[in-house]
């Protein structure tokens, strides 16, 4: 069975940083296109950034280019979403997914519809 638990949230200043963690079970991380998404009170679930682990390919939202880096780490079978310069507009809770549409990431921002097994995310809140 497929089981994604995110940690790492919690609450910083603008100009911050955090690190999220995406444990996955169930799968080894060989060939998989491994999601971030987020979704902020009132507002839809956007994609955020997405990995193929195959050839450690990325796609990054506008909104997080530059700021945000997703990497893996075998070792641990985790997916990490480092986050620098934490902006308010970053609150929200974040969740990583598996997709279920092909092992690549697509050449845009993942859409929710397309990924599975989705865990209980973690708050991230940027305020001063």
């Amino acid at each position: 069975q497929v089981r994604l638990v995110e940690s790492g949230g919690g609450l910083v200043q603008p100009g911050g940083s955090l690190r999220l963690s995406c444990a996955i079970s169930g799968l080894t991380l060989g060939n998989l296109a491994i999601g971030w998404f987020r979704q902020a009170p009132g507002k839809e679930r956007e994609g955020v950034s997405c990995l193929t682990t195959s050839n450690r390919n990325t796609v990054y939202a506008d909104s997080v280019k530059g700021r945000f880096t997703i990497s893996r780490d075998n070792t641990e079978n985790t997916v990490y979403l480092q986050m620098h310069n934490l902006k308010p507009e970053d609150t929200a809770v974040y969740y990583c997914a598996v997709r279920n549409t092909g092992y690549y990431c697509s050449a845009y921002t993942p859409s929710p519809d397309e990924y599975e097994g989705w865990g209980q995310g973690t708050q991230v809140t940027v305020s001063s």
